[in-house]
């Protein structure tokens, strides 16, 4: 389906309107994929819309600039001014928010240097990304044929357009073979992540997630399920994991910005546990959706309001 259209789009310091945000075709960004962006949610909260862990997404977007030599011409600040007043602007009260900065128009050869950096802040309404369905019934998934990248090869550290086409190999594998997303190994053959999303597995009460050196995404949902798991009393290891140990682990489960928090019901037509959502996910589910929504207390500060 395509993007549901809001009224504007905050494009280099200005609001324009949607069908408006336009790029040349010979931008930078079009032929080498030199873009950073972030995936983040706003929830609707009894106080109002609220911005999930909105400092930390525009810092991990300055971070992914500074590995790859880019200066966004805009304070921090700035931007994060710029998704509450977007996000305002096309009075949402939930929805979906990509900031992203990337090489415009200028020279095209592969030093991208001498392109000026353009920022863009987008804003829509987005459901549940594997569906609503998903978030209890858990999701039918592969251990796919195409492993994350090799360190030292592209940074898994920034969160890179570049990096997305090998999750597209990933994803697209995983829908023409009938299940809804693949899973990842790194180049050692250890498990490292879905195409959009981080991975932990549940074993004997204890919780387990792939460490950054399997070439992992340092997600932002990762880190508050970390939070959240160890707040009710979950031991966390974060460690290399063969893949076998997916197939009879206890509770699998995605996270993201996107995905929240989603159970594996299969891996490989496997099934795991009781092939739906486990007991921990369920109460990491029950802990995360209380805060991000407002029917718990914020008590890491994740929320910023509208």
């Amino acid at each position: 389906m395509p993007i549901p259209k809001s009224d504007k789009i905050w494009f280099n310091g200005e609001l324009v309107g949607w069908d408006d945000a336009k790029i040349h075709v010979l931008s930078h960004v079009v032929h080498y994929g030199s873009s950073v962006f972030e995936g983040m949610r706003c929830y609707e909260t009894p106080k109002g819309g609220a911005c999930f862990r909105l400092k930390d997404h525009i810092n991990r977007l300055y971070d992914s600039a500074k590995i790859y030599r880019m200066d966004i011409p805009f304070e921090r600040d700035e931007l994060s001014q710029a998704v509450l007043d977007t996000i305002r602007t096309n009075d949402l009260k939930a929805c979906y928010v990509r900031p992203i900065a990337f090489r415009g128009y200028g020279e095209l050869g592969v030093n991208p240097a001498p392109c000026p950096v353009e920022v863009v802040i987008a804003v829509w309404e987005w459901g549940k990304y594997l569906g609503p369905e998903a978030l209890e019934k858990g999701v039918s998934v592969r251990i796919s044929s195409w492993n994350r990248l090799a360190p030292n090869t592209m940074p898994s550290l920034a969160k890179v357009g570049a990096n997305y086409m090998n999750s597209q190999l990933i994803k697209m594998e995983a829908l023409a073979d009938g299940y809804a997303e693949g899973i990842a190994l790194d180049t050692s053959g250890y498990v490292s992540e879905g195409s959009g999303e981080n991975i932990f597995m549940v074993k004997n009460g204890a919780i387990y997630t792939p460490s950054t050196g399997s070439s992992v995404l340092p997600g932002i949902t990762r880190h508050s399920v970390i939070s959240l798991a160890e707040s009710l009393g979950y031991r966390v290891t974060t460690r290399p994991i063969p893949r076998e140990s997916l197939y009879i682990a206890d509770e699998v489960f995605f996270t993201g910005s996107a995905a929240e928090i989603t159970p594996i019901a299969e891996i490989d037509h496997i099934q795991i546990g009781s092939g739906a959502r486990g007991p921990v996910t369920e109460a990491l589910q029950n802990a995360f959706f209380g805060v991000v929504e407002g029917h718990a207390d914020d008590n890491y500060n994740w929320l910023t309001y509208v």
